[in-house]
């Protein structure tokens, strides 16, 4: 990146937006970036949105192309720059991953995301002017959506049929990863207080985002009736039983150790210049991060508690529907991937089918 370039996302009271000497010549990014608030996105999703554009914005004024100028040509030529760039801080060519990745390049999953921003912004340019050219391609409609809706277990799931762009990379298909039983346990029990007890307590065996936890606020949790109501992605409301231990916890936290406040959040900060003030992402991954580098546990960060519960309920058998509603998926297909995360209830299911072929053949 050219470093006469100025061009940064900075955050404001409605929320965020391109900054800097050459943001002018992006209005339609920040146009953008408001609709998407408008149509009730998050704030996170919408960060999101903006760093996206941000690096695609950056190479614009680079190769000095406005906007409402790029072609389709053009936009291959961004990927091929995305595919091509170096990540700063990582190892260099000589490292690979398992699959023959370079480790300081950019992942398909990144690059396909940045597309999808930017095939985001064409398509709301063409809603305020159906006559602006649009240099995404659609690219032919799917046949089907998933491989499970393909094959018929998830037939009565199926969605209206999607275009792929053409532009879009191959990605690679990685399950979720939970933590064993015993990295689980230990790494809750090596936390110190109340509320990050609490906290994990959800993750684990409730089965909540970090960015629910993060959000519930003290009223959304009976303790008496044990039920949680949590707002998930999109704004969508549901409702989890909650674990009769982790309630527990809970209340203790609200009776000796959560902070006065006139925050609504169930979550504060308890120390320091931010005491009382609902706790952030990034006090969370620091908190993780500590017990992380405390227990020895790499892969212990928060959302794996999601992903061990979410395996604990497919090993024991749990309907894929009560799955779905526990989890918040909004598709079923999403679920299933944790059918895949198995190896306990699959091994036993396999050796009763080898028993049950024994005992016929003999």
């Amino acid at each position: 990146m050219s470093s006469s370039v100025d061009l940064r996302l900075a955050r404001h009271d409605e929320g965020w937006a391109l900054a800097g000497a050459d943001a002018s010549r992006f209005g339609l990014v920040n146009d953008y970036l408001s609709h998407l608030l408008d149509r009730n996105y998050s704030l996170a999703t919408v960060r999101a949105y903006g760093y996206d554009l941000l690096a695609f914005c950056r190479w614009l004024s680079e190769v000095d192309v406005e906007v409402e100028s790029v072609t389709t040509n053009g936009l291959l030529d961004y990927l091929r720059a995305c595919r091509e760039a170096t990540i700063p801080g990582r190892a260099g060519p000589e490292v690979i991953t398992m699959t023959g990745q370079r480790l300081d390049r950019y992942a398909a999953t990144t690059i396909n995301r940045r597309l999808a921003a930017i095939a985001g912004l064409y398509t709301f340019a063409g809603l305020r002017d159906p006559e602006a050219s649009n240099p995404v391609p659609r690219g032919r409609e799917a046949r089907w959506v998933t491989a499970g809706e393909k094959s018929g277990m998830l037939a009565h799931t199926r969605r209206r049929r999607q275009p792929r762009s053409a532009l879009r990379l191959r990605e690679s298909k990685k399950l979720p990863v939970a933590l064993s039983a015993p990295d689980a346990a230990k790494l809750v029990a090596s936390l110190r207080t109340w509320r990050d007890r609490a906290i994990a307590g959800l993750m684990l065996w409730c089965g909540l985002r970090s960015s629910e936890v993060l959000t519930l606020a003290v009223k959304d949790v009976d303790i008496g009736g044990r039920w949680v109501t949590v707002t998930g992605k999109g704004a969508k409301q549901r409702r989890v039983p909650l674990d009769a231990d982790v309630a527990s916890v809970i209340d203790v936290y609200l009776l000796a150790e959560r902070p006065a406040s006139d925050s609504d959040r169930l979550f504060l900060v308890a120390k320091g210049a931010n005491r009382g003030q609902g706790l952030t992402a990034a006090g969370l991954r620091t908190i993780f991060r500590y017990h992380r580098g405390l227990t020895g546990i790499a892969g212990g960060h928060p959302h794996a508690l999601r992903h061990t519960f979410g395996t604990t309920l497919a090993e024991a058998g749990v309907d894929l529907a009560v799955m779905q509603a526990l989890l918040g998926h909004a598709h079923v297909d999403t679920t299933a991937r944790y059918v895949h995360l198995a190896p306990a209830h699959v091994k036993g299911e396999f050796d009763a089918a080898r028993a049950r072929i024994r005992a016929q053949t003999r």
